[in-house]
């Protein structure tokens, strides 16, 4: 069920205001970011939470086009649907797209490749992005991440600065009282703006119903081919490489969030519909998150690589 502050369940009205104000408040911070900056930039993975920051920033300047370009961290480990999924958006949408390639990076000698069963490219996105942004000389990123996600990103601000390595530091937090941002910033320095902060991963999927935004197909429930490891169900593909005790087999399987091949880790579901969907995370005890391989790696796997320059 979902709950509301005073920990009773919601009635549907009092989520459809819920989702109307977390709308509102979205909105205002892209439009502010606008007004801002001189030349911002939303990133965009394919995923739910870039699927709706990318609706919410059309729907900010409609009638008028994006002012700003789309930007894709492409690790040439994606799902064939994202890639898709991707290009669809952005001819729908008539938006500019930046494709920024990890592979470039590796052969350009800025990141070195992981070798190894757990090998995966999600660290050397950073190198990539950063790169990216110096050379178009971006000043803001729109980013979907959520402060329900993941404890480092319960640290952040909707305005996030960055130094001119691209570092972040949790403890150099600017106060933003009374939905007041603090844009300035040195030569150099950038900030990622994170206009769904506040948002849960139930309110997004309740946004995506209300708004009937298309999704790629894995976050739906469907036969797929995965291995089991570190507790979640990991999609067969030529970037991960078998152990000797690893056997592919066939499940009905969907992911709640999605990043490389290497790292989505998908769980057991006959959620195929998002009224389905809806109700299958209601009663989830595990964040979206918990199936990501990438978190797995520390604690503070997050923390560490957004002191680096991640997302």
């Amino acid at each position: 069920m979902t709950m509301i502050d005073n920990g009773t369940q919601a009635t549907p009205a009092e989520i459809k205001q819920s989702v109307a104000e977390l709308e509102d408040e979205a909105i205002t911070i892209i439009r502010e970011v606008a007004a801002e900056c001189r030349n911002p930039v939303l990133l965009f993975s394919g995923g739910k939470d870039s699927a709706v920051l990318l609706h919410l920033a059309v729907k900010a300047f409609r009638p008028g086009s994006l002012p700003f370009p789309v930007m894709h961290v492409d690790t040439g480990h994606n799902f064939d649907e994202v890639i898709e999924y991707r290009d669809m958006l952005v001819e729908h949408y008539g938006v500019k797209l930046v494709i920024a390639s990890v592979q470039a990076s590796i052969d350009a000698g800025r990141a070195v490749e992981e070798t190894g069963p757990r090998a995966s490219r999600n660290r050397l996105q950073s190198v990539t992005l950063l790169d990216a942004i110096a050379e178009h000389k971006f000043d803001a990123a729109f980013g979907g991440g959520r402060r329900d996600e993941d404890k480092a990103r319960a640290k952040e601000r909707f305005f996030s600065h960055r130094d001119a390595f691209g570092q972040w530091d949790p403890k150099n937090q600017r106060p933003e009282l009374w939905n007041l941002f603090n844009g300035a910033k040195q030569p150099g320095e950038h900030f990622r703006v994170f206009p769904i902060s506040n948002w849960t991963e139930m309110n997004v999927w309740h946004y995506i119903r209300r708004e009937g935004i298309e999704l790629p197909s894995l976050y739906f429930a469907a036969p797929r081919h995965v291995i089991w490891r570190s507790n979640s169900w990991l999609p067969v593909s030529e970037f991960i490489t078998l152990r000797p005790t690893e056997v592919p087999t066939e499940k009905m399987v969907r992911f709640r969030t999605l990043g490389d091949i290497t790292i989505t880790g998908g769980i057991e579901s006959e959620a195929a519909t998002l009224d389905q969907i809806i109700a299958e995370v209601e009663t989830l005890r595990q964040t979206e998150r918990g199936n990501r391989e990438d978190d797995k790696r520390s604690e503070s796997s997050m923390e560490e690589r957004k002191k680096q320059g991640y997302f």
